[in-house]
Order: C-alpha cells, then structure tokens, then sequence
C-alpha cells in the first residue's frame, strides 16, 4: 500500500518548519486555509516542500508551490504526485 499525506502529519511539519502563530489554532478547521492566513509565508511552505520530499521519497516541482496554497491543496497535490510514483 502506498503511503500517503495526511493533514495531521503536515500539521506536524508545520509546526516543526516554521512554528506555529499563537493566534492560530493548527488543531481546529485548516484545511481550506490559505498558508499566509495560517502566518506561513512563501519560505515557510518551501520549507515544508522539503521535508515532504525528504520524508517521502518524490520530488516536487518548482511550481508545485502554485498548487501547494492551502493545507487540503498541499494533501490532495502530494498525494497525487504519490500515485503518480507508485
């Protein structure tokens, strides 16, 4: 079975990469955020890009950024590119 990203293991990337803003509450409704209402710039999600690819074995493209803009996009476009390598 092929492995797959879940959003409570990007909540943990994220908390791990760039912290978390104590105004936002990572465990509650985040999926459909976009990253900068969640105080995670450009960097911020560049930096969870690698740990993805790192963690998982794939990489992603330079533009995967443009698809990456929420927390349920980056889950749906990761998962994907793992259906894709399978």
């Amino acid at each position: 079975m092929a492995r797959k990203l879940t959003l409570d293991q990007l909540r943990t990337m994220m908390r791990t990469c760039a912290g978390a803003d104590e105004d936002v509450d990572l465990d509650g409704e985040i999926g459909g955020r976009p990253f900068t209402d969640l105080g995670y710039d450009s960097l911020a999600v560049l930096e969870i890009q690698k740990v993805i690819q790192l963690e998982f074995g794939i990489e992603l493209p330079d533009d995967s950024l443009e698809e990456m803009t929420t927390p349920d996009s980056t889950v749906a476009y990761v998962n994907e590119r793992l259906l894709q390598a399978a």
